[in-house]
């Protein structure tokens, strides 16, 4: 079985009413669900077209809603008990969820919940996404060094750096794959967290639409110059995701 170690295999939204967000969402991307036997429990996946990107699951007590992010690891075991050594506070030990994989969840050494995942089959190969797709995802650190070093070591990648009007931008690697990205959080107080992205046709339309589902707008469509538009949004029982469309040759 190959695993790409550091890329996005899977994307999770908790919350206290997974049937809210599903609603949410297929009016939003055109999602849809299908339910799954994972280890004895039903699990609902999340559906873009004929592909699985994701899945709604209940939040735990006390666990705001979110989307979290799952990283692949060639082996969860190892990569977790490195994670523990490194700073990192575990949420999940290491478990098996027949059949689809092994995972574990920890808080890393900046704050921000991850997941590592190694899946009982090949990781899908890197490619373009396809529109409703998970496109890039990023960490807004409250100290965006200290999660390079993390996340560098934690999973064999490198860096490259990409100036911006509010700081630098740090491109994780893997060879000349891009992985993610971390910059500082620009939020005063804010916690670190991940930010993962969806790929849009039209930034402005889904925008609109999310408002008028009763998302909240925390950043309104924007250009990046030389790199494509972007909006931020907060889905209506409040985790946070961007739409993204790449600058057209």
């Amino acid at each position: 079985m190959k695993s790409l170690p550091g890329k996005l295999v899977w994307v999770e939204h908790a919350s206290a009413d997974p049937a809210v967000a599903g609603k949410f969402y297929r009016a939003l991307f055109g999602w849809s669900e299908s339910p799954m036997d994972i280890g004895g429990q039903s699990y609902c996946v999340i559906m873009n077209a004929e592909s699985g990107i994701g899945g709604y699951r209940t939040a735990q007590d006390g666990e705001p809603c979110n989307w979290g992010i799952y990283l692949s690891v060639a082996d969860v075991d190892a990569s977790h008990a490195r994670a523990l050594a490194a700073g990192c506070r575990e949420c999940m030990p290491p478990t098996d969820f027949p059949p689809v994989g092994r995972g574990a969840t920890f808080l890393d050494p900046v704050g921000s919940m991850v997941s590592i995942w190694r899946s009982a089959n090949d990781d899908a190969p890197d490619g373009d996404a396809a529109p409703g797709q998970w496109c890039w995802h990023e960490l807004h650190a409250t100290d965006p060094a200290g999660a390079l070093a993390f996340y560098e070591a934690l999973f064999g990648l490198s860096h490259e750096v990409a100036p911006t009007g509010n700081g630098a931008y740090y491109v994780l690697k893997s060879g000349d794959t891009r992985r993610g990205g971390i910059m500082k959080t620009q939020q005063a107080g804010a916690s670190s967290a991940w930010l993962p992205y969806v790929l849009v046709e039209d930034v402005d339309a889904v925008a609109a639409k999310a408002g008028s589902l009763g998302a909240d707008i925390c950043v309104p469509p924007s250009d990046i110059p030389g790199i494509g538009r972007y909006a931020v949004l907060r889905d209506p029982q409040g985790a946070s995701l961007a739409v993204f469309l790449p600058q057209r040759a």
